[in-house]
C-alpha cells in the first residue's frame, strides 16, 4: 500500500513539472502580463554575491532577501514602468534606486560600498539586530522549504551571553519549550529536549552543520556527542515536528548549526578570543577568515580545559574546523569541510538525593572517565540550473568513537572499590551519506508555485563493545578480559544500518496571501545487532555457578509513508496565521537493545516510535512588538520510556522471578499526548540617542511555554492518565538586553517546574540515600548576568552565571555521566577578550 502511494505521489509531482516545463500557463485573453525584476547584488570591493540583502518596494510594500547566488526577483503588476527600491544590508552602505520597467522581464545588477566607518557598537548592533533578536526562515531558503511551519532562528550577532561556555540556557532562550540538561561546564555536549522530549545528547531532534548530519548515527544512535562552539556559529536554526518530511523522522524537528562565512571583504582576517572562569575554566578560540578571487575559507581552533566545580570533573578539549569554498562560476559553487573534536573529561558520577541537598560538590566516584574522539567530512556541491532551479548535492561522513570507563553501580551512595574493575563501554561510527535536493520554481494557474524533491542514502556500520576495564584510576580505555574473565557484562556487536529516504514539498498559492504546503517521505530502514553477549550467574556467596555465551543477532527492516501538509496565510507583510500537521517516527537505537546498565533493565520486545506532530499560530509586528503565539500537539504511539517495576531475573535452573528490588525498565510504555500553549513576546522599549549623541537600547522578551501531558493507553499497570516524563508546566524563560555607547548587556531568568523522569510519576525523596535515579526534578529558577564593551578593534567581556547561586539539578542520568542525580553548576563568573584584526 505505501509503494502504490508513493508511486502515485511521484506521479502527480512529474505530471506538475512536465506541466511547468512544456507548456506554461498563459495569462487569460486580453489581460497584461505582470512584470518581474531579477536582481543580481554584488560587492562592489570584490565583486563577489552578497546573501542575505533585504529589498523592498515601495509600489507593492514587499521585502525579498537575495539568496546565497545574491540573486532576487520582485513581481509587479501589469502596466508598471517604474518602481523605487531600497537596497540594504548590515555593513555596506544602503542604496536607493529607481528602476525602469519596459518588458514583461528585467534584469538588473548592483555593487554594494562596504561600510568604511567605525561606528557605535549600539549602532551596529542595532542595524545589524533587525529590531529582533529571533528571525525565522524564509519560505523557500536554497534548495529548502519551510512555508507553514514553526520555525527559529537564533542569531548569534544579536546576543550578548556566555559564548566561551556553549551556556545553552542563554543560547536558546528565546526558543519555545526547550527543556536542557546541564551536565558539563563547558558545553561540550548538547543536551535539549522540548515539548516533551528526552532531553538527552538532544538525541530526539535531527541533528546538523551547515544541513548535514553529525550525530553518531541518525537512525541507530542519534545521540550528539559533538557541538560546535557557539563563538564559530553566525545562526542555530530549528524546526519543529513538521521538519520529519524534509529532515528524517524525529518528533523534535531539526537543529542545524550554521558557521560564519568567510570575510568577503578581506584577504585574512583574524578573530582571537580568551576567556577565563570559575573553576578553572580557561578557553582560546582562534579562527582566520577572508576570501582570495574565487576562493573562501574560513577555520578556527577553539581550545577549552577545566577543572569543574566539582571533584574528579576536570576536562580538557581540541575541536578544529575548515571550510573552503570555490566559485566555480556565477551559478555553480562548491565547498569542502572537515570538523576534528577530541575531548577528555573525568566524570565525577551522580549523587543521591540525601547527599545532594547534604553537599551538592560532593563526588564518590573518582575512576570514571569519557572520551570522545570525532571527525566530520563534507563535500557540497550548489548549482543554479536557471533562474527558477537550483540543485544541491551534499555528501557527508563520519569516523568516530567514544569511550566510557569507570564504577556506575545503581546503588549511588556505594563507596567504589579501588581494586575492583571497572565497567567498560567502547563504541565505533563510522558512517557516510549522500542527499540532494531539487527546487523549482513556476506558474500554475497564473500563479506562482515552488517544488522541492530530494532523496538520501544513509550507510552505516557501527560497532560496540562492553566488558571489564582495568582497575586503575587514571584514563585507560583498555578491556581487561584476561584479567577479569568473570566479569558479568560483556558484549561485542556490528551494527550495519542502512536507508535510503525519497522526499518532496511543494508551495501552492491559492492567492497572494494564502498557501499550502503538502509533501510526503517514503523511508526504508534497515537497522540491524549482529553479535552476542556472554551470562554469568552467581550463587549468594558471589561464586559463579553458570558461564554462558549467547548470539543475539536481530534484524529490523521496515517502510514507512509520512505524510504532512502546511498553511500559510499573510494577510500583511507584519502578520502571518500558520499550521501543519505532520507523522513522525523514532526507530529502536542498537543502544536500547543490548547496552547493559545496572540502573535499569531493557524490555527484549522494544518496538518503533510513530504519532503526528501539530502545530497552529500567529507571528507578526506591530511596532516595536513582535510576537510569536501557537499551540501544539503531539502523538505518541509506543511511546519509550522508564517506568518502576519488580525485578525480574532468570535463575539457573531457567525459571524466572521477582528478587524483591524495584528497578526502572525501559521500554514501550504505551500511547502519549501531549498538548500546550508557546509565546514568544519581544519589546523594543527604547531606541535613540541621547544628547551627547549615544545611542541607548532597551529591549525585553518573555519566552513562555505552557506544556500537558497523560498516557492514554498502557499495557502496563498505574500508567493510564499518568504525566509524560520531561514536561514541566511551566517553562518560562525572560529577560532584559540594554545598551549604551560601547556598552551592551543581558539579563535573564530562566523557570521550569517540577517535572516527572518516569512514566511512573515517581515523587522526589529528599532522604534517599541509595540511587538517585528515581523521582521526579523539582522546579527550579537560574538568573544570568553577561556585559560586553566594545573600545576599536577589542571587546571585553564579563558575567556571573547563576547569580543567586540556586541549588538545582536539571537530571537524573541512569548511566553516564552518574547513575544518579547530576547537579547543575553554581554561581560563577567569567571575563574574556575578543580582538579582530
Amino acid at each position: 500500500m505505501g509503494r502504490s502511494r508513493l508511486t502515485l505521489l511521484l506521479m502527480i509531482l512529474a505530471c506538475t513539472c512536465g506541466r511547468a516545463q512544456v507548456a506554461p500557463p498563459t495569462e487569460p485573453s486580453g489581460a497584461a502580463p505582470p512584470k518581474t525584476l531579477l536582481f543580481r547584488l554584488l560587492d562592489a570591493a570584490n565583486e563577489s554575491p552578497l546573501a542575505a540583502v533585504e529589498i523592498f518596494a515601495a509600489e507593492t510594500g514587499k521585502v525579498v532577501l537575495t539568496d546565497r547566488q545574491g540573486a532576487a526577483e520582485l513581481a509587479f503588476p501589469a502596466g508598471t514602468t517604474v518602481v523605487n527600491l531600497t537596497i540594504f544590508t548590515p555593513g555596506y552602505r544602503t542604496r536607493q534606486e529607481a528602476v525602469a520597467l519596459p518588458g514583461t522581464r528585467t534584469a538588473v545588477s548592483f555593487a554594494l560600498e562596504p561600510l568604511q566607518l567605525d561606528l557605535d557598537a549600539v549602532t551596529i548592533r542595532a542595524e545589524g539586530e533587525k529590531r529582533f533578536a529571533l528571525q525565522r526562515l524564509r519560505a523557500v531558503e536554497g534548495t529548502a522549504i519551510y512555508a507553514g511551519k514553526k520555525t527559529e532562528v537564533v542569531r548569534l550577532e544579536a546576543l550578548t551571553v556566555n559564548l566561551a561556555s556553549n551556556l545553552a540556557r542563554q543560547l536558546y532562550a528565546q526558543v519555545a519549550g526547550l527543556n536542557i540538561y546541564e551536565s558539563d561546564d563547558a558545553g561540550l555536549q548538547l543536551s535539549i529536549g522540548g515539548r516533551g522530549l528526552d532531553p538527552n545528547r538532544s538525541a530526539s531532534f535531527n541533528t546538523r552543520q551547515n544541513g548535514y548530519d553529525i550525530s553518531a548515527d541518525v537512525l541507530g544512535y542519534p545521540e550528539s556527542y559533538y557541538t560546535p562552539p557557539a563563538e564559530a556559529l553566525a545562526e542555530i536554526q530549528v524546526v519543529r515536528g513538521a521538519a520529519s518530511l524534509q529532515y528524517g523522522t524525529q518528533f523534535g524537528g531539526l537543529v542545524n548549526f550554521v558557521f560564519r562565512t568567510p570575510s568577503p571583504r578581506k584577504k585574512i582576517e583574524l578573530t582571537s578570543r580568551q576567556t577565563v572562569g570559575s573553576f578553572g575554566l580557561f578557553t582560546s578560540f582562534n579562527a582566520l577568515s577572508g576570501t582570495v578571487g574565487k576562493l573562501g575559507y574560513y577555520g578556527y581552533f577553539n581550545y577549552k580545559r577545566g577543572d569543574g566545580f566539582r571533584e574528579n570533573s576536570g576536562f580538557n578539549s581540541r575541536n578544529a574546523y575548515l571550510h573552503l569554498g570555490y566559485a566555480l562560476s556565477e551559478k555553480a559553487r562548491v565547498r569542502l569541510e572537515y570538523t576534528y573534536l577530541d575531548y577528555l573529561a573525568q566524570q565525577a558520577g551522580g549523587l543521591t538525593d540525601a547527599q545532594f541537598y547534604a553537599d551538592p560538590r560532593q563526588s564518590n566516584r573518582s575512576r570514571n572517565w569519557f572520551a570522545v574522539d570525532w571527525q566530520l567530512f563534507n563535500l557540497r556541491y550548489d548549482q543554479k540550473l536557471n533562474d527558477r532551479t537550483n540543485a544541491s548535492v551534499s555528501v557527508f561522513g563520519l569516523a568516530a568513537g567514544r569511550q566510557a570507563v569507570g564504577f556506575r553501580t545503581n546503588r549511588v551512595s556505594q563507596v567504589d572499590d579501588p581494586t575492583a574493575p571497572r565497567d567498560l563501554i567502547s563504541g565505533e561510527f563510522n558512517n557516510w551519506g549522500v542527499e540532494a535536493r531539487v527546487l523549482h520554481r513556476y506558474q500554475l494557474a497564473g500563479r506562482a508555485a515552488v517544488f522541492l524533491l530530494g532523496s538520501k542514502y544513509y550507510h552505516a556500520e557501527n560497532s560496540a563493545v562492553q566488558g571489564p576495564g582495568t582497575n586503575g584510576a587514571d584514563a585507560d580505555f583498555r578491556l581487561a578480559t584476561a584479567d577479569f574473565p568473570a566479569y558479568p557484562n560483556q558484549s561485542a556487536f556490528a551494527f550495519p544500518n542502512r536507508n535510503l529516504a525519497f522526499f518532496g514539498e511543494h508551495i501552492l498559492y491559492l492567492n497572494e496571501r494564502l498557501s499550502i504546503t503538502p509533501g510526503a517521505r517514503f523511508e526504508y530502514i534497515r537497522t540491524a545487532s549482529l553479535g552476542d553477549f556472554r551470562r554469568i550467574d552467581f550463587d549468594l556467596a558471589g561464586n559463579p555457578i553458570r558461564d554462558e555465551t549467547f548470539p543475539d543477532d536481530r534484524v529490523f527492516e521496515r517502510q514507512l509513508f509520512l505524510l504532512g501538509i502546511g498553511v500559510s496565510y499573510r494577510p500583511t507583510e507584519q502578520l502571518e496565521f500558520f499550521g501543519n500537521i505532520s507523522q513522525n517516527y523514532r526507530s529502536v537505537t542498537f543502544n536500547d537493545i543490548r547496552t547493559v546498565n545496572p540502573s535499569f533493565q531493557v524490555d527484549p520486545d522494544i518496538r518503533d516510535e510513530d504519532g503526528f506532530t501539530a502545530d497552529a499560530g500567529v507571528r507578526g509586528e506591530v511596532g516595536a512588538l513582535a510576537y510569536t503565539a501557537n499551540v501544539f500537539a503531539l502523538r505518541y504511539n509506543d511511546r519509550l520510556g522508564e517506568v518502576l517495576t519488580p525485578e525480574v531475573v532468570v535463575r539457573a535452573d531457567g525459571t524466572s522471578g521477582e528478587t524483591g528490588r524495584i528497578i526502572r525498565r525501559r521500554g514501550n510504555i504505551g500511547a502519549a499526548f501531549l498538548y500546550g500553549l508557546e509565546s514568544l513576546l519581544e519589546w523594543n522599549a527604547l531606541a535613540g540617542k541621547s544628547r551627547a549623541g549615544r545611542p541607548y537600547t532597551l529591549t525585553a522578551f518573555a519566552n513562555t511555554s505552557l506544556t500537558g501531558s497523560r498516557y492514554t493507553a498502557s499495557e502496563i499497570a498505574g500508567v493510564v492518565g499518568k504525566a509524560v516524563e520531561f514536561i514541566p508546566l511551566l517553562n518560562l524563560k525572560t529577560g532584559l538586553r540594554f545598551g549604551y555607547a560601547d556598552l551592551l548587556g543581558s539579563l535573564q531568568y530562566s523557570y521550569l517546574s517540577r517535572q516527572f523522569t518516569d512514566a511512573s510519576n515517581a515523587p522526589q525523596d529528599r532522604q534517599d540515600n541509595q540511587s538517585g535515579i528515581v523521582g521526579a526534578i523539582p522546579a527550579y529558577g537560574v538568573l544570568d548576568l553577561s556585559l560586553s564593551y566594545q573600545w576599536k578593534k577589542l571587546k571585553l567581556e564579563a558575567g556571573v552565571t547563576n547569580l543567586l547561586d540556586e541549588v538545582y539539578f536539571t537530571r537524573r542520568a541512569t548511566g553516564y555521566p552518574g547513575p544518579g542525580i547530576i547537579p547543575s553548576a553554581p554561581r560563577g563568573g567569567y571575563l574574556g577578550i575578543e580582538l579582530v584584526l
